[in-house]
């Protein structure tokens, strides 16, 4: 394989309801679960007991029994382990990282290498990557004498619907893989990595699935997460499931073929990430950006090559990192204050706006001019008072009443206030538009128009 460098993430959520407390007429018992002789059973957890036992589960059952009758409290912690791999070349014949990069145990992939049994394989690839990759795939395939099946798709935002992830349902089950040991492979944008996700995560209760991200935004965002979905009844991805893919393999020369637009709406996510959370991140965009813009991520032969590298290779490896730290220990979204939310309540100028007098007038213009290198916008004609309030009301109904917004405080430092008042949001509004309206003949304010 030619994999560079690889983040293994293993998150064990916390899924344990709590023990009803003892009271005088309960009695309460904890009880292991050994394995003996293919057989689980429960037990006091003895050290006799366990002994003997061949395999002890991780698993625990609270049994209480009152007045009123008995109950069963069971606390069963859930462990993913996935893999996060960067690559080079990840479609040449040679490069077995997208059929064996997901096992961890180096003599399973030695013995696959040598094994005259054709792999299989079943491969969703959005159908404007497939126009570009599709011949290269098919060669890469039959190359490694693959059995395979590519299923092209439209999977645009229009289309994320349930229609679609059935669809890829009733191909995979003609196909008959094995649900354990042949991982569907999901290429493209983010929206069909969700879509593909959550098929996988339906079929058969979770057959394992692998991201390649052809993206930007999809490569440091979408890809190394476990949120899966689609669309439903006008609501973005009110349908979903968190099953987190058993690999990711990242390769950047994917990002060669996508619009310029699409590379800024990636540095936008990096940007995102630099202010909540690393002030270096930042400043490597501050002064790369435009850099990585133009080039779009790649390396060539020229004597400034090697420091393309470096900032491109730097950049996309802080923002994953960033991310993996924030999303491994609440990969179930069990704490609402998530920092990786800056910029979802309403829109990444406004949030980087509200109370201004969080951050200093040098940072707010620093931030401004690095949003007008990477070419994002920075206003919206579409962007009112009205649609914040409907934002705001929207928040509210699923976050507990809480706004939960999270807002930079410095470069790479962030919080979560929950008492914003709309008020102090009007006031904000109104002080941006006004600033806009000062510098709106100005080179260096963009007001985009969709």
């Amino acid at each position: 394989m030619h994999a560079d460098s690889a983040i293994e993430v293993t998150v064990t959520p916390a899924r344990m309801g709590k023990v009803p407390l003892e009271n005088a007429k309960e009695k309460k018992t904890e009880f292991s679960l050994v394995r003996v002789k293919s057989t689980w059973k429960r037990t006091r957890g003895t050290k006799d007991n366990m002994d003997r036992a061949d395999c002890v589960s991780d698993a625990k059952i609270y049994e209480s029994i009152t007045e009123q009758g008995t109950s069963w409290t069971v606390v069963s912690p859930i462990v993913f382990t996935y893999k996060v791999t960067e690559t080079h070349n990840l479609l040449d014949p040679c490069n077995d990282t997208l059929l064996l990069g997901q096992i961890t145990d180096p003599q399973q992939v030695e013995d696959m290498r040598k094994s005259s049994k054709p792999l299989k394989r079943f491969i969703v690839v959005d159908q404007e990557v497939y126009k570009i990759y599709g011949s290269k795939l098919t060669e890469y395939l039959e190359a490694n004498n693959v059995l395979y099946k590519i299923l092209a798709l439209p999977t645009t935002e229009e289309n994320k619907s349930m229609d679609i992830a059935l669809k890829i349902i009733e191909e995979v089950n003609n196909f008959s893989l094995d649900r354990r040991k042949e991982p569907i492979i999901a290429m493209g944008g983010g929206v069909c990595l969700d879509i593909v996700g959550l098929a996988a995560s339906l079929y058969r209760r979770r057959t394992p699935y692998i991201r390649v991200p052809t993206t930007l935004l999809s490569y440091i965002d979408a890809s190394v997460g476990a949120k899966t979905g689609v669309n439903f009844a006008n609501c973005k991805n009110k349908l979903g499931a968190y099953v987190p893919p058993v690999a990711v393999f990242l390769d950047l020369s994917f990002i060669q073929t996508i619009p310029r637009r699409h590379i800024s709406n990636g540095l936008a996510e990096m940007l995102k990430m630099a202010l909540m959370k690393h002030r270096g991140l930042f400043e490597l965009l501050e002064k790369h950006g435009l850099m990585l813009l133009d080039t779009k991520f790649q390396t060539d032969k020229s004597i400034d090559g090697h420091n393309r590298l470096q900032a491109a290779s730097r950049a996309t490896r802080l923002a994953i990192t960033t991310m993996l730290e924030e999303l491994a220990p609440n990969l179930w979204e069990d704490d609402l204050n998530r920092l990786v939310d800056f910029g979802h309540l309403i829109s990444p100028a406004l949030e980087m706006k509200v109370l201004p007098s969080l951050l200093h007038e040098e940072e707010k213009q620093r931030i401004i001019s690095c949003m007008v290198g990477l070419e994002l916008p920075v206003w919206h004609e579409g962007f009112t008072m009205e649609l914040i309030q409907k934002s705001l009301q929207d928040r509210l109904k699923h976050s507990g009443g809480l706004f939960r917004m999270p807002l930079p405080v410095g470069l790479g430092q962030a919080d979560i206030f929950n008492d914003t008042s709309y008020e102090t949001l009007h006031r904000a509004y109104e002080k941006w538009r006004d600033e806009l309206s000062i510098s709106h003949c100005t080179s260096s304010i963009r007001s985009v128009k969709l």
